[in-house]
């Protein structure tokens, strides 16, 4: 539901790789992890690996104003 908001990029994320990824390559900026299959310290990973992104991967730019031109049509 949170992907509704408008300049909202929510991510589920498993594991630290996607999370990472998820700041990465679509600056996603709400994470949300799964209670029920994520243990504490896989949850702490994930915490970790999206705060370590600092900015999106320059290279991925264009996709991600690709992403906020279709942001405004849905």
């Amino acid at each position: 539901a949170a992907n509704k908001v408008k300049g909202i990029r929510a991510a589920l994320c498993f594991d630290s790789q996607t999370a990472r990824g998820a700041r990465m390559w679509n600056d996603a900026n709400v994470l949300a992890i799964s209670g029920r299959f994520t243990s504490n310290e896989v949850a702490r990973e994930i915490i970790d690996a999206w705060l370590s992104v600092e900015k999106p991967d320059p290279s991925e730019i264009e996709n991600i104003e690709d992403l906020k031109r279709m942001e405004r049509y849905f």
